[in-house]
């Protein structure tokens, strides 16, 4: 079936964002313009599919990567580039839901994201602005702090590096009194993740994995004992393919992906940056360099980039925005949370899409012999789809399932997803009113 949503992206249009403005000159990844054969497909050039392609050509495997517009287009590119360990649920609901050996497996596999993003990082001297100073987890009422030092214990059960800020300490560290007690997990850090991408993508290419950008897949099927992929460019014949377009499955292979799209729940995150800080402001707003992000159910997650500017993110509406003012409510908040900040200005407004599961666990699926499904990250894409990204490639090159860190499911869809735009705004309207009574 041909893609009718291909057209719509336009291999030349980059997103305006913070960073595509600071980003480092992309590597080359030319169209698809013949036909070829590879061990492994990948259907997307985010940070799945670029660790994916990575790992497994370092086991072996002959990988070509297809894009429909350029590595890192997609949230890869443009998320709070935040590197958070861990996933959304505590490790012992994660337990209870799947088991203790099993649950336990995938919790620390999560844990260890950070430990991998950075190595890798380290190994191909990827210009990102990587800092690992960590992240605080603030409690945004009283009555939170009760479910963060739950999670605490969990962690420090587990032997990570974590500990508990009392009210004043966290104000100092986050710049604000706005919020009460904090989590400092010493794990977490940041990046510039568009140039991080970027720098997957070079390290892939070092790896001997060809990359094609601007080659939007139209079609994958069966072909005799292979997989057939096809591009405008031409058709790529492979043992193995790899969907790794998570939040933005829709734009690739309709037909095939339905039942895949609808099984996640995409949502838009929005991201705002001031300008670059005084000096003063600098010494004062997260003068330790951590990230943050909040203990709401829709979270507020912030930072300070290399330049200075602060950056505060959150959730918003299902569609994209087009206008300054869909940002508003970030906006507000970021004034709320600091409001010395009332008269600088903000420089960027841009926005991502981030796939949010019903049981908020990423998934693998495999609905026919070779063909590879990984997606689900619910806000912590740039440690987890790296990890889980190399990890499906490992398994795809050496085809030993104990590589994943989590079993191989069926694709369960969401009922009434044609419907998820009323269905999230009116789940964004009353969890706000939680949080809103959570004291």
């Amino acid at each position: 079936m041909a893609n009718p949503l291909a057209s719509m992206i336009d291999p030349k249009s980059l997103p305006p964002s913070l960073w595509a403005d600071t980003v480092e000159e992309a590597p080359a990844a030319p169209p698809l313009e013949n036909d070829m054969s590879c061990d492994l497909a990948v259907v997307g050039a985010g940070f799945t599919g670029l660790s994916a392609a990575l790992h497994a050509a370092r086991d072996g495997a002959s990988v070509i990567v297809l894009e429909a517009s350029e590595p890192g287009w997609g949230a890869s590119g443009r998320n709070g580039g935040e590197v958070l360990p861990g996933l959304k649920l505590l490790p012992d609901e994660i337990c209870d839901l799947m088991g203790k050996d099993v649950g336990e497996k995938l919790v620390a596999f999560a844990e260890g994201g950070p430990d991998l993003v950075f190595e890798l990082i380290e190994r191909y001297a990827i210009k990102c602005e990587a800092t690992r100073s960590g992240w605080l987890r603030p409690a945004h009422t009283q009555g939170a702090e009760d479910g963060l030092k739950e999670n605490l214990r969990q962690l420090v059960e587990r032997g990570h590096a974590a500990e508990w800020l009392e009210a004043p300490d966290a104000a100092v560290q986050l710049g604000t009194d706005t919020w009460h007690g904090a989590i400092l997990d010493h794990r977490g850090g940041t990046v510039q993740p568009f140039g991080y991408a970027r720098g997957l993508c070079r390290a892939a290419l070092e790896e001997g994995v060809r990359v094609c950008g601007n080659s939007p897949v139209s079609e994958v099927k069966r072909a005799g004992d292979a997989w057939q992929v096809t591009a405008p460019g031409g058709q790529v014949k492979a043992g193995k393919v790899l969907l790794a377009t998570n939040a933005y499955t829709g734009f690739h292979c309709p037909g095939l992906n339905d039942r895949l799209a609808r099984s996640i729940m995409p949502v838009t995150s929005f991201i705002v940056a001031t300008e670059p800080l005084s000096d003063n402001l600098q010494k004062t707003i997260l003068p330790q360099g951590q990230c943050f992000s909040d203990s709401r159910r829709f979270l507020l997650y912030g930072r300070k980039d290399a330049g200075g500017r602060l950056l505060l993110g959150g959730r918003g509406l299902m569609r994209e925005p087009k206008r300054p003012e869909d940002f508003g409510h970030i906006e507000k908040a970021l004034r709320q949370a600091y409001p010395m900040l009332a008269d600088v200005k903000i420089s960027h407004r841009w926005s991502g899409r981030l796939a949010v599961t019903p049981d908020y666990l990423p998934h693998v699926h495999e609905p026919e012999p070779g063909l590879l499904m990984a997606l689900g990250y619910t806000g912590r894409g740039v440690a987890l789809a790296t990890a889980l990204g190399g990890a499906m490639g490992t398994y795809a090159a050496t085809g030993d399932r104990s590589h994943l860190p989590l079993p191989v499911t069926p694709i369960t869809t969401i009922p009434f997803h044609g419907a998820r735009a009323l269905y999230a705004g009116a789940l964004f309207t009353w969890y706000r009113a939680l949080d809103a009574l959570s004291n």
